[in-house]
């Protein structure tokens, strides 16, 4: 067989390989992102003609539409109850994890368990916390003389039981993140710091912190860019069958992708419109991270 048989040859296998999974992420990947942005510059209920309208449905979003506005104050009011401070918890975790010599895996899987257990779960739990009338932390309240707050159907306060349960789902995950972190660094630095008469709280700060820069950087990107995308948690406590206001009290807890899949799929059926806030959520989801890739790469080649 000479050369170009053998080129040929060793192209052959290796395009039959590929095309299953090229074909799959086309039909179940691309082509509906495509269809989707296509459909934004549509209005179409789902049945029937669909109609060209242009940037319409664009304009709407940021002039007219109060509801997709509120929806984004509303994520990134929650984005910051929640995120910042699981990380934040999650690190102290994994530094008192990484001295800790016995139990130190049951620890481990004890706080790791809230991010495996399933949404549904989740939301029973924190019902029956913050239930107005039989829940658990307004009977603690009441028992120290104070008076139960309804939780659930105070505008107030039901973002703050969305910020819990952030909390309470991913500080386990970040923690875990943070200790293999730390675990990969090597114990001679640590000595050498002990030698020259560091401290534990100076060594976390000027060692420990400094070297988990890229976790810190990939923690923070990936909160963002799960933060945009919240849905499951205030659906699960504040859906139809809980509330008979979409999004809780005074919609303060609707967020944007919950807006998009009421507009799209629930009480309006505007399929057209649904598509330009998905298009809408994608693009500024897509100009965070970047922004925050962006700023990461900035300090770390300071």
């Amino acid at each position: 067989m000479n050369n170009k048989g053998i080129k040929k040859y060793s192209i052959f296998w290796p395009v039959i390989f590929l095309a299953p999974f090229i074909i799959f992420f086309f039909i179940f990947n691309l082509f509906p992102i495509l269809y989707s942005f296509y459909l934004s510059f549509t209005e179409w209920s789902g049945v029937g003609e669909k109609v060209f309208v242009g940037l319409d449905n664009y304009i709407r979003i940021f002039t007219k539409d109060a509801t997709f506005l509120k929806s984004l104050g509303n994520t990134l009011f929650i984005m910051l109850l929640g995120y910042p401070i699981a990380i934040f918890l999650g690190l102290l975790m994994a530094a008192f994890l990484s001295n800790l010599k016995k139990f130190r895996n049951f620890f481990q899987t004890i706080n790791f368990l809230p991010y495996i257990t399933t949404p549904v779960a989740i939301g029973l739990i924190f019902t029956f916390l913050f239930d107005w009338n039989t829940g658990i932390i307004n009977r603690i309240i009441e028992f120290f003389g104070g008076e139960g707050i309804n939780w659930l159907g105070n505008a107030k306060y039901a973002p703050v039981v969305i910020g819990f349960m952030i909390i309470w789902k991913c500080t386990g995950y970040y923690m875990a993140m943070y200790l293999a972190g730390i675990t990969s660094i090597s114990s001679d630095i640590y000595e050498a710091a002990k030698v020259d008469g560091a401290g534990t709280v100076t060594t976390f700060f000027k060692i420990t912190m400094p070297l988990l820069k890229p976790i810190t950087v990939f923690v923070a990107i990936t909160s963002l860019i799960a933060g945009l995308q919240l849905f499951d948690e205030p659906n699960l406590m504040f859906n139809v069958t809980t509330t008979s206001i979409i999004g809780g009290p005074d919609r303060s807890c609707l967020t944007m992708v919950w807006n998009f899949y009421d507009v799209a799929f629930g009480s309006t059926a505007r399929l057209g419109y649904g598509s330009a806030v998905s298009s809408t959520l994608f693009i500024i989801i897509v100009i965070c991270a970047f922004i925050g890739m962006r700023l990461m790469d900035g300090k770390e080649s300071k």
